[in-house]
């Protein structure tokens, strides 16, 4: 199942959080070699501590993880101005209530080749930024902004997305940085499961079959 978690539900999600962070160490530190914040086997950095929301892949138990990133909006802190400002012009605004910041997606193939031996890695990747789409449009976001290294738009282009790079940069490591502006719509997303042949949502918002005034009255009566 791909879920949003906020940081009400952090508790509540735990142990895919501690999963979450443990694979950002692999991918992030370990694999890319990305100088990012390490402590001990997790990889945080001061951007964890700001409340962001997490969109994750994981199973209905909750007790495996097999991908996830980061969303933050862009109206606070974003790595986007403070770190990538290079990689898009100067007289582009993209602070807004409707533009959100995706950071750190990664996914375990580890786990995925497990339990979905018929998911290659560049498909997994397409179903959650498909997942992403979705997210994304049922909370009023229009615009997804992200840095990414150039070969990456291949792998947007086989999961259907539509990005508008704005501005590369060199300096960050050993390709350039892009950044690109991701289109978020009913029309992309009829694209984007039409690319990858999936008519069913792969992200489903949850929704409280009673609001917390509801149950704070039934306790009180």
């Amino acid at each position: 199942m791909f879920v949003i978690i906020q940081a009400h539900e952090y508790q509540k999600y735990a142990f895919i959080l501690d999963q979450m962070f443990r694979l950002r160490k692999k991918v992030f530190a370990d694999t890319l070699g990305w100088n990012v914040p390490v402590i001990g086997p997790f990889e945080r950095d001061s951007y964890d501590s700001l409340c962001p929301a997490y969109l994750v892949w994981c199973n209905e138990t909750r007790t495996r993880l097999y991908g996830g990133m980061r969303l933050m909006p862009t109206t606070g802190p974003t790595l986007l101005y403070d770190v990538f400002r290079a990689t898009f012009p100067q007289a582009a605004n993209l602070v807004a209530p409707g533009i959100w910041e995706g950071t750190r997606m990664c996914i375990d193939e580890e786990a995925i080749a497990d339990d979905f031996p018929d998911v290659d890695a560049g498909r997994a990747f397409s179903m959650l930024l498909l997942a992403l789409c979705e997210c994304a449009l049922d909370h009023g976001i229009h615009t997804m902004i992200s840095n990414y290294e150039p070969h990456l738009k291949r792998v947007y282009k086989r999961a259907g997305a539509e990005v508008d790079e704005l501005g590369r940069a060199d300096g960050y490591g050993k390709y350039p940085v892009c950044c690109g502006a991701f289109e978020v719509s009913e029309r992309v997303l009829t694209r984007m499961r039409a690319s990858l042949g999936i008519d069913t949502p792969l992200y489903t918002r949850y929704v409280p079959t009673r609001s917390v005034v509801t149950q704070f009255l039934e306790m009180a009566a």
